[in-house]
C-alpha cells in the first residue's frame, strides 16, 4: 500500500480500519508463530511499529539547543511487538516508551518497550499469544498511553490498570507500581500533578461493576491517604478530569458503555450531561453536580478558580460518533469516534458557579484541534497559553502544532508539511513568564522514513525550531508525552 492510499483509506473510514467479529476483515490474521506483518493501516506508515530498542549519543543537532534546557523528554505510545492476532487497533500494542535527553547542548536518544506481563510472557513465547479481547486480566495493561513524573518516580499509564515504574534516563521497567499496595482502583492515563503541593490525584472507572468511579488523593511524598467511590447512574468512558486547588472536576458525560453485542460503547445524548465539582479531600456524597450540553470530552486543558466560579477548559465534542460507517467490528463500534477530523474537536470553557449554581458555556475557537499542552507549572490555576495538535483527515495524523491565546483568542501556527507528522507536544518551562520555555515534539516524515526531536520557542512559534533532532530510528505514531527537568530524574 503506498503513502496516498494509506492517508485516502484513513480519510474514508475516519482513520478506524480494524478486524472484527462483524467486520469484513481487511487482513487475514496471521497464523500463531509467524513474523510476517499483516497490511493493516494501523501496522504501517506512520504507525509501523519500531522493532529494535536503541540507545544513541551525541545526537546531530540542527541549530541549538538552549543551555538552560536541561531534561528528559519522553513519549509513550502503542507498539506491538509481534503480529497481532485477530482484532486489532491501534489503542491496543504494547507500550514502548521513546526518550531524548538534552542537557549542555547536547542530546542522546533511547526507546524501550514497558515490560508488562504480557509483553514478557509473549516476548518468551516469540510471537503473539492474545487478541484484543482474550488476554486474562492481569495480561491486558500495555501501559501504552501516556506517563506522569511523581515524587522522582515516572510511571508509565494504562487507565485500565496500575501505572508501571520506569527508571530513567535507562527506561527500564521496574514493575507494576501500586503505592504499596494501597492502589485499590484502575489508575487513570490522565493524573494531575498540583505544582504547588506536590499531591498526584487520580482516579478510575469501572466498565462492568460498581463503583464506577473511584478517587483518589496522593501526596507529595508518594503515599495514598484517601480514597472515595462516586456515584454513578451507569458504566462511562471517563478518559481524563481536572484539578483546582481547591478542588477537582468529573466529568458524567454520556459516553455510556453497555453488554449489547459485546461491550460496546455508545453516544446516548439523550441521558444528558453534568460536571460534578468534589473538595479535593472530600467524600464522594460531597460532590455537586452542573448540567451542561450533552457532549463528550476526550481531554481537559486545565481548570481554576475565579471567585464563586471554577472554570474548565477541554475539548469539546457536540457529536462524537458520526454514522460515517455501517456496521463494523466490535473494535470499530467502541473507537469510530476518535478521528480528529471526525470529531470536530474545539476548545470549550464551561464556567460553573457555585454560589448560585449556574452553568455558562462558550467556545474559544473554531480551529479543530487537540492534545492541549500548557505550562505545567500552571496547572489548577489561571493561565493564558494552550499549545495544541492540528490534524488533516485521519486519526492521530498531527500535522502542525497551533498556539491559542485564550485572552486575545489570537491564533499562532506551525506546520511541519506534506507527509510530516508530530505528536504531542510538552512545554520545558525556562523559568520566566508562562510563555518562556521550549515546545518539544517527535515528527516523522512519510516521505524520508526517519524521525526527528523539533524544539520551539514557545514564544515564537511560528518562526519553527530552533533545535532539529536527528534521532537514529524512524518512529512510529505515539500517544502522551511528558517533560522533567534534570532535577526530577531518578534512576529508581
Amino acid at each position: 500500500m503506498n503513502r496516498r492510499d494509506f492517508l485516502r483509506g484513513f480519510a474514508l473510514t475516519g482513520g478506524l480500519w480494524v478486524l472484527g467479529e462483524s467486520a469484513k476483515p481487511i487482513f487475514a490474521a496471521p497464523d500463531k508463530g509467524t513474523s510476517e506483518w499483516p497490511p493493516h493501516p494501523f501496522l504501517q506508515g506512520n504507525f509501523a511499529p519500531v522493532q529494535e530498542e536503541t540507545t544513541a549519543d551525541n545526537l546531530k543537532v540542527i541549530g541549538t539547543l538552549p543551555p538552560e534546557m536541561d531534561g528528559m523528554f519522553v513519549r509513550n505510545g502503542p507498539n506491538p511487538q509481534f503480529p497481532p492476532l485477530g482484532n486489532y487497533h491501534w489503542f491496543f500494542g504494547d507500550g514502548m516508551l521513546h526518550g531524548v535527553q538534552v542537557q549542555g547542548g547536547k542530546a542522546s536518544y533511547r526507546n524501550r518497550y514497558v515490560r508488562t506481563a504480557r509483553w514478557q510472557e509473549e516476548h518468551a513465547a516469540g510471537k503473539a499469544l492474545y487478541d484484543t479481547f482474550q488476554a486474562p486480566p492481569e495480561k491486558r495493561n500495555r501501559a501504552n498511553t501516556a506517563l506522569v513524573w511523581h515524587t522522582g518516580r515516572l510511571l508509565a499509564l494504562y487507565e485500565g490498570g496500575p501505572p508501571h515504574r520506569i527508571t530513567v534516563p535507562e527506561l527500564d521497567t521496574l514493575g507494576p507500581y501500586t503505592f504499596g499496595d494501597k492502589l485499590t482502583h484502575p489508575f487513570t492515563a490522565h493524573p494531575k500533578v498540583d505544582p504547588a503541593t506536590g499531591a498526584l490525584l487520580c482516579f478510575g472507572y469501572s466498565a462492568r461493576t460498581q463503583p464506577y468511579l473511584q478517587y483518589s488523593v496522593i501526596n507529595a511524598q508518594g503515599d495514598i491517604v484517601s480514597t472515595t467511590p462516586i456515584d454513578l447512574p451507569r458504566p462511562i468512558m471517563m478518559h481524563d478530569f481536572a484539578i483546582t486547588p481547591r478542588y477537582t472536576l468529573f466529568m458524567d458525560l454520556p459516553m455510556v458503555f453497555t453488554m449489547n453485542e459485546g461491550l460496546r460503547l455508545t453516544f446516548t445524548p439523550e441521558l444528558g450531561a453534568r460536571i460534578g465539582i468534589l473538595p479535593r479531600h472530600g467524600t464522594g456524597d460531597e460532590i455537586k453536580w452542573f448540567e451542561t450540553s450533552p457532549c463528550w470530552v476526550f481531554h481537559t486543558l486545565n481548570a481554576y478558580e475565579d471567585g464563586d466560579e471554577i472554570v474548565l477548559d477541554g475539548f469539546f465534542q457536540g457529536d462524537p460518533a458520526p454514522k460515517h460507517r455501517d456496521g463494523g467490528g466490535r473494535l470499530e463500534r467502541m473507537f469510530r469516534f476518535l478521528a480528529l477530523d471526525r470529531m470536530k474537536t474545539r476548545p470549550h470553557r464551561w464556567r460553573f458557579n457555585l454560589a448560585t449554581g449556574a452553568t455558562k458555556e462558550e467556545d474559544l475557537s473554531e480551529t479543530i484541534m487537540e492534545f492541549g499542552m500548557m505550562n505545567a507549572g500552571h496547572a489548577g490555576r489561571s493561565y493564558r497559553f494552550t499549545y495544541a495538535m492540528t490534524g488533516v483527515p485521519g486519526w492521530f495524523l498531527f500535522d502542525g502544532i497551533v498556539k491559542l491565546d485564550l485572552v486575545t483568542g489570537r491564533e499562532e501556527r506551525y506546520e511541519f508539511g506534506e507527509g510530516v507528522f508530530g505528536s504531542e507536544t510538552p512545554m520545558a518551562p525556562a523559568g520566566g513568564t508562562e510563555d518562556d520555555g521550549y515546545l518539544v515534539t517527535f515528527v516523522t516524515d512519510m516521505n524520508n522514513d526517519r524521525s526527528e526531536c523539533l524544539v520551539f520557542a514557545a514564544g515564537d512559534l511560528a518562526d519553527g525550531p530552533i533545535a532539529r533532532i536527528a534521532l537514529p530510528e524512524r518512529i512510529s505514531s505515539g500517544a502522551h508525552a511528558c517533560w522533567a527537568p534534570s532535577s526530577f530524574l531518578s534512576r529508581g
